[in-house]
């Protein structure tokens, strides 16, 4: 199971795919994108689902359920089920010293600082349910995300090994459950159970930072796309009147579903990373639903105007830009030190030109009527 986020992919998900970014990497480090700030003491808070076995004792949950409605009108119908989350990656700094490897917290080599933190990569997995399935009953899915250990030399201007940046991975394993059950004429609930099953220690009376230790074990940032050609799924924020009981009954845990746009997003309202929604009718429904642990409208989008991720799509660009172009020299180090995405993140900022931070001041999309308010 690997990320595959290639250019082939088909139009709806390359719809789907920014808006869904921006929550995978919701609070992925915070302003001021530095490892000393506080705010970044306690991360992987979004769409974390962690070991049955110590969920309830780190009061996190152990699974997480999505459930929708799909208005097949009576025709089969084929569905894609896409869940992705994060993998959180130990990111151990080694000195090569006199008396051998040394882990140390930082080392500064040929001029370029390294930290000890944590990273994460990529997972998707993805399920198709032919109309066959449906009848079949409950469909499962196994997760098996295997575990390694990668190193990364250091070198100094002298061509000697002065260090070593190793990053480890625990191996996950969990399952993916989907059920399909007729509600009503044409219509069908579709429900996606996720379970985490690693092993994991068991945390000791009164530790602390149980929860962080447990995170290597963890789906973080979990969240699930659906999506079918041939039948629209039905909004849970604004259903047809008829529908307002059955969408009332989805039981939803731990995450959001909304509607997602039909083609890649155009221009959307607001300034910031997360826009508000276009104008669409959610009661017409959508042939894609994205549910993220991020509370959202149907039909979100990201700003055009938006540079790319900030770590913090409810906040608003242009603040966030200004402040990472205010970084003094020592902090933009550390932030850079702090994380790859970081360090890009901070390329692309210093790489704006005076229209692209121009066009971040705000922008109008359309006028409407009194009577049309």
């Amino acid at each position: 199971m690997t990320a595959d986020r290639t250019p082939t992919r088909p139009a709806w998900e390359r719809a789907v795919e920014k808006i869904a970014r921006t929550c995978l990497y919701e609070g992925y480090v915070l302003w001021p994108y530095r490892r000393s700030a506080l705010k970044n003491a306690k991360r992987w808070t979004f769409g974390g689902v962690f070991p049955t076995a110590v969920a309830e004792e780190l009061g996190e949950p152990g699974t997480l359920r999505t459930e929708v409605l799909l208005d097949t009108g009576g025709r089969p119908a084929e569905v894609t089920v896409r869940v992705s989350f994060l993998h959180v990656v130990d990111r151990q700094v080694v000195r090569e010293g006199e008396g051998g490897p040394e882990p140390v917290d930082e080392l500064t080599v040929a001029g370029e600082r390294h930290l000890t933190w944590q990273e994460a990569t990529e997972h998707d997995l993805y399920v198709h349910l032919p109309p066959a399935a449906w009848a079949a009953g409950p469909y499962t899915r196994p997760i098996e995300v295997p575990g390694g250990t990668d190193r990364e030399p250091l070198y100094d201007p002298a061509g000697r090994h002065a260090g070593t940046v190793v990053r480890s991975r625990q191996p996950l394993s969990g399952t993916v459950e989907i059920h399909a059950l007729p509600v009503g004429e044409g219509l069908t609930r579709i429900a996606v159970h996720l379970t985490n099953t690693t092993p994991c220690p068991r945390p000791a009376a009164g530790e602390r930072h149980a929860r962080e230790r447990a995170a290597v074990h963890a789906f973080v940032s979990t969240h699930t796309v659906l999506h079918c050609d041939t039948a629209r799924f039905v909004s849970l924020l604004d259903p047809p009147e008829r529908l307002r009981a059955a969408a009332a009954a989805c039981d939803n845990q731990g995450t959001w579903p909304v509607l997602v746009a039909e083609a890649e997003a155009g221009p959307a309202a607001g300034g910031g990373g997360l826009a508000a929604p276009p104008r669409q009718d959610s009661r017409a429904g959508a042939h894609t639903v994205l549910s993220s642990p991020v509370t959202l409208y149907d039909f979100p989008a990201v700003a055009p105007e938006s540079p790319g991720d900030l770590f913090d799509g409810t906040e608003i660009d242009k603040l966030l830009i200004l402040g990472v172009l205010s970084l003094t020299e020592e902090e933009r180090r550390e932030a850079r030190a702090c994380d790859p995405r970081v360090r890009e993140l901070l390329d692309r900022c210093a790489e704006l030109g005076p229209a692209e931070l121009g066009a971040l001041h705000g922008t109008i999309r359309e006028f409407r009527t009194l009577e049309d308010v």
